[in-house]
């Protein structure tokens, strides 16, 4: 069934007999509103250990053009899928902190200069308010304690998601922010699947200096030839 339900409103201040307002703390929100698997709405961590263990790993990640290496967490399948979708379209961020932990692990921080993100679309910045591979980028920054820098503006033109192969190929546009003279450069993206956004950003900051870029994704997502259309968040199931 379509999930047509509103995102639940903040919890609002309770008012006290003096007259003042007092937001609930943490630990009372987390009794109120206990967390939840995005996946499954198990309650618990995000994902929940059934979750985790239904999640594929994807060891032989193939490398997009103009990358010198590229890893994939997961394959995109599944509650991976879930995960994913969850955050991009419905800000759905409690498997933020796993993803991190777990993307930080395959990273080798003594050989990476700076994190930066491939940018999404300034039309779907503007419409959900947040950049979901910037979020993760920065969840992972945090984790293995190298900087995290902005390197990269997104050009005009459609998102990825939706387009034929053909068109895929082509891939999106981005120019560089920076010179970044011989950096080694982590770039991370949520989900790959024929590596030309991948292909497209690690260009644009060879071409601002960068003398090695790494890619890491959350996933994925071997192309089939079909085109792949993301399910709009009406039609995600509710959690």
């Amino acid at each position: 069934m379509p999930y047509n339900t509103p995102a639940p409103s903040p919890i609002p201040p309770v008012a006290t007999g003096s007259g003042r307002s007092v937001t609930p703390p943490p630990q009372t929100l987390a009794v109120l509103l206990p967390s939840r698997c995005v996946a499954c709405s198990a309650v618990g961590p995000s994902p929940c250990p059934r979750c985790l263990a239904s999640m594929s790993s994807c060891p032989n990640t193939p490398v997009p053009d103009g990358l010198d290496d590229c890893k994939a967490l997961l394959r995109y399948e599944g509650a991976t899928r879930e995960i994913v979708t969850r955050l991009k379209y419905r800000n759905q961020r409690s498997s933020l902190r796993w993803l991190g932990s777990a993307l930080a692990d395959l990273v080798d921080a003594e050989a990476v200069d700076v994190v930066t993100w491939a940018p999404t679309t300034g039309s779907r910045v503007r419409e959900r308010g947040f950049d979901h591979a910037e979020l993760i980028a920065r969840r992972v920054a945090g984790r293995t304690g190298v900087p995290v820098r902005s390197l990269l503006d997104r050009g005009p033109g459609p998102a990825q998601t939706g387009r034929s192969e053909v068109e895929r190929h082509s891939g999106p546009s981005f120019l560089p922010r920076r010179s970044l003279c011989g950096s080694s450069v982590l770039l991370i993206d949520d989900v790959m699947t024929t590596g030309s956004t991948l292909s497209a950003a690690a260009r644009a900051l060879r071409t601002a200096g960068a003398s090695r870029v790494r890619g890491l994704v959350v996933a994925h997502r071997p192309w089939s030839g079909r085109r792949h259309q993301e399910p709009e968040p009406n039609r995600l199931r509710a959690v």
